[in-house]
């Protein structure tokens, strides 16, 4: 083989090996995507799911409360073979939201159970019936954090507006009359509330006439419309006794010398000049001679 075959075949050979690594990546790269378009549908497929099995529990206690003689037939049983699925796979997803979706599963198959048996026995609906309402409003609850906030926990979402709820409800087919003598998208509201999420605006105190007919001090009332004052450690109200006791005590010295006559510095200088004046006139006949003398001597040179 002479020297141009060999870098031939050798540059042939480095091109396949490039075209045969490009090429599994490729394949790499494309599963990958697979792969996680997959989870992402699955994670999907879980709110689908639940909702479609909300909406037929919302139906299904709807038409027991207007048919007095429904039987237990009504009541489907609850099925979700996309959670089992991502149960079982390995998606990288909050397991934790998982975990809340299961639960909320168990009680909505708990109540539909405590419905079928009052039924098959032609007992009172009343509580059962607000027992299978109540587990209702936690699966559209824990469905609204799982869908908007990816199931974290409802005091980690931040701040919402409770419009947002309310509209994301209105999205979803949740109707504010689907329970007889209940509103429902307010009980949801006010159940993610209660779960720690902070919903704006928060619910009104009082009234119109209540709160600006009333009279209140907000140091002494602890229920407030606005906040209450915080209150004050020991360490400022001893320096709020000291102060009042020093406004106190120069009060009292104003009080005290206010008859007393303002002295200006013209006059403090015209008293002063009178006493030295007082003093020299008080000095001794002795201590005048010797003044004298000292005064002759001081012309005087030393012999």
């Amino acid at each position: 083989m002479s020297e141009a075959q060999f870098y031939t075949f050798f540059t042939g050979g480095l091109g396949l090996l490039i075209a045969a690594a490009l090429m599994i990546a490729w394949q790499l790269w494309r599963l990958r995507d697979e792969e996680r378009d997959g989870a992402i549908s699955a994670l999907d497929g879980i709110s689908h799911e639940m909702r479609i099995n909300l909406q037929r529990m919302a139906n299904e206690v709807a038409q027991i409360v207007d048919t007095q003689e429904a039987g237990p037939d009504v009541l489907l049983p609850v099925q979700h073979p996309q959670l089992d699925g991502v149960n079982a796979s390995l998606i990288k997803t909050n397991r934790n939201a998982i975990a809340v979706i299961g639960a909320t599963y168990q009680e909505l198959e708990a109540r539909k159970m405590a419905l079928r048996a009052v039924l098959a026995q032609k007992r009172d609906l009343s509580a059962t019936l607000d027992d299978a309402m109540d587990a209702t409003i936690n699966g559209i609850a824990t469905l609204y954090m799982w869908e908007e906030h990816a199931g974290v926990r409802p005091s980690e979402a931040g701040t919402v507006r409770s419009w947002h709820v309310r509209d994301w409800m209105k999205a979803h087919g949740f109707s504010a009359n689907s329970f007889p003598g209940m509103h429902l998208r307010d009980e949801v509201v006010e159940r993610l509330r209660q779960y720690g999420l902070h919903l704006t605006p928060r619910p009104l105190t009082h009234t119109a006439h209540e709160y600006y007919s009333m009279q209140y001090d907000r140091k002494a009332d602890p229920h407030a419309p606005f906040w209450k004052r915080k209150p004050k450690t020991e360490e400022v109200m001893a320096v709020a006794a000291a102060d009042e006791a020093a406004e106190y005590i120069d009060e009292d010295f104003e009080d005290t010398h206010e008859g007393e006559a303002d002295i200006t510095p013209s006059e403090n200088v015209d008293a002063a000049l009178a006493e030295i004046e007082a003093m020299d006139d008080d000095l001794p006949e002795d201590d005048e001679a010797y003044a004298e003398e000292d005064s002759d001597e001081a012309g005087r040179l030393p012999n």
